[in-house]
């Protein structure tokens, strides 16, 4: 067993005893190379979850590239790329390419032959490093969720301060067989978890199509089938009438509840709209919400508006809310049932879900780009099937229990992803700081 010493830097614990602390600015040098004149024009992007990537690939939403590529700083391949803004959260990475980066983005490089760049790639990935840096940013706001990953604002840290941090050194062998080692496991770790993420989606997009089948061709496989009239409906189930959805909600209805304006009641920002439930767990007095937010009451369906929200499915049946009433961002939509009781609202939850509502609901969104949003006239305008209360039930009965197994299945394959993030993390940290060895036939 290696002998071990006392670092007497708390994140980093006992190194073993070969192993030497150095500076950051004493190991690894910062390119301050500006792209000015061009030197390239492939621009890079970083993120906690893909490293250094290509900005062409990038997806979603975040910062858009500035058109004067001359403000950027230029990244060369095996340069270790740091967001001076979120490195706290774990985005640092390693580039591959000769590329222009944000001019908030840190790079390193090695000069020399005693230190394995992967090795403090590495080591900088590690949890443990990272939480270490709380306190060190400029304009930092830090928030822990539920799961316990921190999510940083506006943070920044100052290269000088990363420059000053105090980092384990292990010889330039062992430094070359960590990674090697890591190399390895982690990428059969990551292909498990992009599996399993790769399984998700396509559980998901099963239950969305199982959702639109049910709801617009019943639970009967062998019923006949006939024209519906309307071109995007296509056909329908003979016996099946069809009206539009207005005839049967009122849409954002007026609150008329006497509460006084002390009273607490229930606050929904859209993070806490979820596909299929709410998390209420935020609350307010009526005085400050009345007015200014969308308001429900128990059995209201709510329904995000605004892309992407919309079509992630983020829509819920409310119910436990505090004194039976909930206020939420203008960006929902509150549907009350007017017929319960001859029409199932269970149904509509169901309904509001399926494929042809959400793709022709996103084609006729107006707006800006990335606040785009559905209208009330295209809800109310949308034609349904006027079923009866008792058939919209069986139906969204039958629904119940085939979206709870999905979901199972899909929540058993989160977990496995959580449990090989947190499996990676804590391996990382052993290695590179020399709690774990690698063995002579593993490295």
């Amino acid at each position: 067993m290696r002998k071990m010493k006392n670092s007497g830097v708390e994140w980093i614990g006992e190194i073993p005893e070969e192993w030497e602390l150095r500076r950051w600015k004493y190991v690894l040098s910062e390119r301050k190379e500006k792209n000015d004149p061009i030197i390239t024009n492939f621009i890079l992007s970083l993120s906690v979850e893909n490293g250094v990537f290509p900005y062409s690939e990038k997806t979603g939403g975040g910062n858009k590239a500035k058109e004067d590529l001359s403000a950027y700083k230029v990244a060369r391949p095996n340069d270790i790329v740091v967001n001076s803004m979120n490195i706290l959260a774990g985005a640092v990475g390693l580039s591959s390419w000769l590329g222009a980066v944000s001019p908030v983005y840190y790079t390193y490089y090695s000069d020399n032959d005693r230190d394995d760049i992967n090795y403090y790639c590495y080591l900088f990935q590690s949890e443990q490093f990272q939480r270490s840096l709380l306190g060190l940013g400029n304009g930092i706001l830090i928030k822990e969720s539920g799961n316990g990953k921190l999510n940083t604002i506006r943070m920044r840290i100052p290269s000088e301060k990363l420059n000053r941090l105090l980092i384990p050194i292990p010889p330039i062998s062992e430094q070359q067989k960590i990674a090697n080692f890591l190399d390895q496991k982690i990428t059969l770790i990551d292909e498990i978890i992009s599996d399993s993420k790769k399984s998700i989606e396509e559980l998901k997009a099963y239950k969305q199509s199982l959702i639109t089948e049910i709801v617009t061709k019943g639970l009967d496989p062998s019923v006949t089938m006939v024209p519906s009239g309307i071109d995007w409906i296509g056909d329908i189930p003979e016996g099946w009438d069809y009206t539009k959805i207005k005839y049967i909600v009122q849409i954002n209805p007026q609150y008329n509840d006497n509460f006084s304006n002390d009273d607490l009641a229930t606050f929904l920002p859209m993070d806490r709209l979820k596909n299929g439930y709410t998390i209420n767990d935020l609350q307010q007095e009526i005085g400050s919400l009345r007015g200014k937010y969308n308001y429900f009451a128990n059995g209201d369906i709510v329904l995000a508006k605004v892309r992407p929200s919309f079509e992630n499915g983020n829509i819920a049946i409310v119910s436990n809310l505090l004194n039976g009433i909930g206020f939420g961002t203008s960006e929902i939509f509150t549907i009350r049932n007017e017929k319960k009781g001859e029409f199932s609202s269970r149904y509509l939850f169901y309904y509001l879900q399926n494929s042809n509502f959400i793709n022709i609901g996103s084609s006729t969104m107006t707006g800006v780009a990335g606040l785009k949003r559905i209208s009330t006239q295209f809800i109310q305008n949308y034609y349904i099937p006027d079923l009866s209360f008792e058939d919209g039930e069986m139906i969204a009965d039958f629904l119940d229990l085939k979206t709870a197994q999905i979901d199972a299945i899909i929540t058993e394959k989160e977990n496995l992803i959580s449990e090989y993030e947190s499996y990676k993390k804590s391996m990382i940290y052993e290695y590179v700081t020399g709690k774990k060895q690698v063995e002579e036939d593993e490295g």
